[in-house]
């Protein structure tokens, strides 16, 4: 049974920083590209960012390039996203994903797995 398991969700104030982890379980880590996508209210969950297999690409929705970085660590089977500068607009649930077909990052439905989400929220 494959699960994904999120922490380090939280409140903070503009211009802080939150790290987010995802714990995976039950796959071959390192046979599955990691992402994040995030759901505002009333909103359609979005792409955040992604690592690729081998550790070797990562993708950002332009919203965060420069602020937020993806990093995985296959030993410990743990994706990361590090969130700095954090803006009212970050303000979300996110989630973390799996996905073990090649290419297109950017798509929810072309992964295979969800973890369960953790509540972002950033105050102004």
């Amino acid at each position: 049974q494959v699960q994904l398991v999120e922490s380090g969700g939280g409140l903070v104030q503009a211009g802080g920083s939150l790290r987010l982890s995802c714990a995976a379980s039950g796959l071959t880590f390192g046979s599955y590209a990691m992402g994040y996508f995030r759901q505002a209210p009333g909103k359609e969950r979005e792409f955040v960012a992604a690592i690729n297999r081998s550790n070797s690409a990562t993708y950002y929705a332009d919203s965060v390039k420069g602020r937020f970085t993806i990093s995985r660590d296959i030993a410990k089977n743990t994706v990361s996203l590090q969130m700095n500068s954090l803006k009212p607009e970050d303000t979300a649930v996110y989630y973390c994903a799996a996905k073990g077909q090649i290419g297109n990052y950017y798509r929810k439905n072309d992964y295979d797995y969800w973890g369960q989400g953790t509540q972002v929220t950033v105050s102004s």
